[in-house]
């Protein structure tokens, strides 16, 4: 009987032995664990004023890396979202970020960025975003959206997402390193429901066949 068994777990990583789980299944689940896991990420962003020495684009780049805490329970997946994909408070969420007019040489970090919803914002404070020089200002209207990693790299719901042997057979180590969007355990359960989506999917399909 396949079972599961948290051998390690912290606020960032996590180790789950597997047992039971045929090699394929819990390789899936590994990469799954990577970058299959929806998570919130700035997709859209309006430049309203930049005199900063970062492009517009420099500046949108760095607040699409920015990881944004997510709630997969409050929030729904754009392409899936009763929306139709216009974006609504169901799946996109508005952030600001207003430096001001600088008046020293500072550098703008994220814990300057304003959400309109607590529940999605950024994991940490300490990331920085641009510097400023005297008299420089950068205003910014962003929308962030659920997306996966196979999207592009800044909605990875992990760091690392590693898989290897314990030495018994039939049994794997499971090691995933959040990014801090999600809790580790959360993100290897969010992955196991996928990966039974997946073969659910893929059963319907193959027995019409």
């Amino acid at each position: 009987m396949p079972s599961l068994e948290i051998v390690s777990k912290d606020e960032q990583r996590i180790s789950v032995k597997m047992t039971g789980v045929p090699l394929q299944y819990a390789n899936a689940l590994r990469r799954i664990c990577l970058n299959g896991v929806p998570v919130f990420a700035v997709d859209t962003v309006d430049v309203i004023e930049n005199t900063s020495v970062l492009p517009d684009e420099g500046l949108a780049h760095r607040l699409g890396l920015v990881p944004l805490r997510t709630d997969l329970e409050r929030f729904t997946e754009t392409s899936k979202c009763t929306c139709g994909g216009e974006g609504c408070s169901n799946c996109r969420v508005m952030l600001v970020l207003d430096s001001g007019e600088s008046e020293e040489t500072r550098t703008v970090l994220s814990d300057e960025i304003s959400s309109e919803d607590d529940s999605v914002r950024p994991t940490s404070g300490g990331i920085a975003i641009v510097e400023l020089a005297p008299g420089q200002r950068i205003k910014v209207e962003c929308y962030a959206r659920l997306g996966r990693g196979t999207e592009h790299a800044k909605w990875n719901a992990s760091n690392v997402s590693i898989l290897t042997e314990t030495g018994n057979k039939g049994e794997h180590l499971l090691t995933v390193e959040s990014t801090g969007a999600l809790a580790p355990e959360k993100v290897v359960m969010a992955g196991a429901e996928e990966v039974s989506g997946r073969l659910g999917q893929f059963k319907e399909i193959t027995s019409g066949i």
